[in-house]
């Protein structure tokens, strides 16, 4: 459904789902491989990472501590967040996994759920409650953090939210998106400072998503609910509304033109033709200035 004439220039009036799989126990963390054109994405509950491609569809790919959010670091290295573990990690080339960071003053990060990486190198995630199920939260809220892979420095860049869960880049990295799933129902827009320090926020969007994605254009795209999949401006106006057959939890694009939409939904994987690709990463940031009151994150023996 148009919200404004510009939504069609995002998707055409006749396109249509893709059903790629039905049968995921919750699929999450959608990450497309452009070099063995491949998605990967998580099935929470089974503990897996499964990977499709066009010739074998779905198939078990690597096993998880209840992975969630996925994406790639700048030199195409696997980094995920994981539930059971509550922790990010990072997956070496020859299958090593790291562990980057599991926790916040010498506590335990609640469960780590959606993860980005900017161009500067540094990785930020969300840490929510979803994940913890009975065991105890001992962070003193549920906040955004910046995690510096090199020297596993943690930093809170965000806390005034009640459950973060979506996050991701503007274009060019000098703004950042984070969605609240929470009792606020609500995704902002943040300025990135020279040193990582979030502005305060340039809008909010009303209505909660889940996953979140920018595309070439600058528009975001969200994950959202019984909505399904909503697609806003650069300056936070609906433009489109498209239904999903169950609620999304996550988007990404690729494909062989990357103007592919992979969203999981659930116990589905689906897939849409559309007009724009993600937007790529700019050029490297120079290396951020370390602010005060950081923290290690790192497993001693981590990297």
């Amino acid at each position: 459904m148009l919200l404004d004439p510009a939504g069609g220039q995002l998707v055409r009036a006749d396109a249509k789902w893709q059903l790629l799989a039905n049968d995921l126990t919750f699929s999450e963390g959608p990450v497309w491989l452009a070099a063995s054109k491949q998605l990967l994405f998580s099935d929470i509950p089974k503990g897996k990472l499964r990977q499709w491609t066009a010739d074998k569809g779905v198939q078990d790919h690597l096993a998880t501590e209840q992975g969630n959010g996925n994406t790639l670091d700048l030199q195409g290295r696997l980094i995920s967040c994981q539930h059971g573990a509550r922790n990010v990690v990072r997956r070496e080339p020859d299958g090593k996994v790291t562990v980057l960071a599991d926790r916040f003053d010498d506590k335990p990060f609640n469960s780590p759920n959606d993860v980005v990486v900017r161009n500067d190198g540094t990785i930020w995630f969300t840490d929510p409650t979803y994940g913890l199920a009975k065991r105890k939260q001992e962070q003193k809220g549920c906040h955004v953090y910046r995690l510096d892979p090199a020297t596993g420095a943690v930093t809170v860049v965000q806390t005034d939210f009640d459950q973060p869960n979506g996050i991701c880049f503007a274009p060019d990295h000098q703004r950042v998106y984070i969605a609240d799933s929470g009792k606020r129902q609500r995704i902002g827009a943040f300025p990135v400072g020279e040193d990582g320090v979030l502005g305060a926020p340039l809008f909010w969007i009303d209505g909660g998503a889940d996953g979140i994605r920018c595309d070439q254009h600058g528009n975001l795209w969200a994950a959202a609910g019984p909505s399904g999949i909503r697609a806003f401006s650069p300056a936070g106006k609906p433009l489109l509304e498209i239904e999903c057959d169950q609620i999304p939890t996550n988007l990404t694009f690729g494909g062989d033109d990357g103007k592919t939409l992979f969203v999981t939904a659930r116990t589905l994987l689906l897939s849409m033709p559309v007009l724009v690709a993600a937007a790529p990463m700019p050029e490297p940031a120079p290396a951020p200035k370390k602010p005060p009151g950081e923290a290690s994150g790192r497993k001693d023996g981590g990297g």
